[in-house]
């Protein structure tokens, strides 16, 4: 897939306020500081697309983006907040399990996780959550370029078991590096592939 043109939208705080469903949507989500506007960018082939926060969980709505005029790429909160208001905390969970449990036009979810780091509770609490709802996803690795093949192989393994502890087969994995562009195509062809099969 080539991006011809990549457009921002708005932010919208919940769920009614976002645009009228009808193009596909591909959200991308995970653990605050997993690299999201980085990859955002680099699947976009912009560098400011998406804003790169210093500070982790700078995401505070739900970002829309319309890609090739086709389909939108989602950029919702993270959920891994702990510097945050409680209160703060409630509204982004209720804005992320609404756009996830009602939003029609969602063709598949993103799940962000950095393979340098081991898998964390809130990861495996999102993904099975996401089993629950029924609401299609695949995963993404991040950061890739900072690990040797060996030792990135060891702790995909890790996060692999650490999935099939709930899960009886794993979901399609894809790994990426915004560094060295890597996973690009892969990421782009997946969602071509989606949405030629909802045509």
């Amino acid at each position: 897939m080539e991006i011809k043109s990549a457009n921002y939208i708005g932010s919208y705080p919940t769920l009614d306020k976002c645009p009228k469903p009808g193009l596909p949507e591909f959200a991308f989500i995970g653990r605050s500081n997993v690299g999201k506007s980085s990859l955002l960018n680099m699947l976009c082939g912009r560098k400011d697309l998406a804003h790169v926060s210093k500070t982790p969980g700078k995401t505070l709505a739900i970002n829309y983006y319309l890609i090739n005029y086709e389909w939108y790429l989602v950029d919702l909160p993270g959920y891994g907040y702990a510097k945050r208001a409680k209160s703060m905390r409630k509204s982004f969970s209720k804005m992320i399990t609404d756009y996830f449990m009602y939003r029609e036009t969602l063709a598949c979810s993103f799940v962000l996780i950095d393979v340098n780091v081991p898998p964390r509770d809130n990861d495996m609490d999102f993904i099975n959550w996401l089993g629950e709802a029924a609401a299609p996803f695949v995963i993404a690795y991040t950061k890739s370029d900072k690990l040797s093949n060996a030792k990135q192989e060891d702790s995909i393994a890790t996060i692999q078991a650490k999935i099939l502890e709930s899960w009886e087969t794993l979901p399609q994995q894809f790994i990426t590096s915004s560094a060295h562009r890597i996973g690009r195509e892969e990421v782009l062809g997946f969602i071509e592939g989606v949405n030629s099969s909802m045509v």
